[in-house]
């Protein structure tokens, strides 16, 4: 099966533009979440020894990856308070963002049974193996994905924590209660999302409106939307035609994001994603590109589609990425996501805010749709 490397128009080399000349925003997000994860472990070892294990997943939890919500959330600050305000006072909130998803992909990856994120074995297989080397009673594979549970619980309360730890940064204290009851709606917003998902693999009641009201829950608002609001609410009041320009641009593209993730797990190449590929289409998640070739396909079409997806084996994953691409959906996706980034970049440029980061928004809108992982 080929692998999916349509590239869309400007796509950026890297997902993380410089914060300022000569300054990396990934860089010192990391020395962020390194310095706050020492002094974090630190405090859980002197409970017990015998929790290094659980310290150790959340920092593979947290190790690699994109840095989009972050980055989003810099931009959207740095849009409203201009080049002059410091980075640093907000940059614990920033990263906080991290954590947060990284509870959201662990407890994900249970849920999904997943065996490989990012290239590597995902915390309830990697804490499964450590307890069959260590030979310790009971079932390896429930002990891992009990204690993923709890390491993706421990993300979540070490987010809070760094959140509360931009106060002594230097955050006033409005900005990061307006900036909380952001994130606190993110939170909400992708558990409700996630819990459409579940849902959505045994249900024969599902439509591509619901899985549309799906992606802006699990992946819009969660990964874009929110994170754009949190920025911004980091920086100082806003005004109400930059919070509607933000939404607009992050709805649009937080679409794209997720449509581009319905592609790639049907068409990606897996030494590039780091996933297995057909994923989705095996669990029988009705994701809007499925559901479009459901809507499409004809007579012939719609049998073979659910015989295949009957039959959820990976050996029929080539079969139905070849068929969903016969209905036309693949090419209506892809048609979905360039609208978006288009309807993105129109909604900065009504949105007043910093040039240089609409600029930097106006890249990473075209990233995030197009990339290859």
């Amino acid at each position: 099966m080929a692998s999916d490397t349509h590239r869309g128009p400007a796509l950026t080399a890297a997902v993380r533009p410089a914060a300022e000349p000569g300054v990396d925003i990934a860089v010192l997000l990391e020395a962020t979440l390194t310095r706050f994860l020492d002094t974090a472990t630190e405090s859980l070892l002197a409970l017990d020894d015998e929790l290094r294990p659980l310290a150790r997943a959340v920092r593979d939890a947290v190790t690699g990856g994109k840095r989009l919500r972050p980055t989003f959330s810099y931009w959207a600050w740095r849009g409203v308070v201009g080049d002059g305000a410091p980075l640093r006072p907000v940059l614990p909130a920033l990263a906080a963002l991290e954590l947060l998803h990284a509870f959201a992909l662990v407890h994900d990856d249970v849920m999904d049974g997943s065996a490989t994120r990012r290239g590597r074995p995902t915390t309830h297989r990697a804490l499964a193996a450590a307890h069959a080397d260590r030979r310790l009673r009971g079932d390896p594979e429930r002990f891992g994905q009990a204690a993923a549970i709890l390491v993706g619980d421990l993300c979540l309360v070490w987010a809070d924590q760094m959140i509360a730890a931009a106060r002594w940064a230097g955050v006033p204290g409005e900005r990061l209660l307006a900036a909380r009851g952001q994130y606190d709606r993110m939170r909400v917003e992708a558990i409700a999302g996630q819990f459409l998902d579940v849902v959505s693999e045994s249900s024969e009641n599902w439509s591509v409106e619901r899985a549309m009201r799906t992606v802006r829950l699990k992946t819009a608002a969660y990964t874009v939307v929110r994170p754009l609001a949190f920025g911004a609410a980091l920086g100082r009041p806003v005004l109400q035609a930059v919070r509607d320009g933000y939404t607009r641009y992050g709805l649009a593209v937080g679409e794209a994001f997720q449509l581009r993730d319905d592609l790639l797990d049907v068409y990606g190449d897996p030494a590039v994603t780091g996933k297995p590929v057909g994923q989705d289409l095996a669990a029988g998640k009705r994701t809007v590109l499925l559901e479009l070739a459901r809507r499409r396909a004809t007579r012939r079409q719609a049998g073979q589609l659910r015989r295949l997806l009957a039959s959820g084996t990976e050996a029929d994953v080539g079969r139905l990425a070849a068929l969903i691409g016969e209905t036309g959906a693949t090419a209506q996706v892809r048609k979905m996501i360039s609208q978006r980034v288009t309807e993105a970049v129109a909604a900065l440029e009504r949105t007043p805010i910093d040039r240089r980061a609409r600029s930097a928004l106006t890249d990473l809108a075209a990233t995030a749709a197009w990339r290859l992982t």
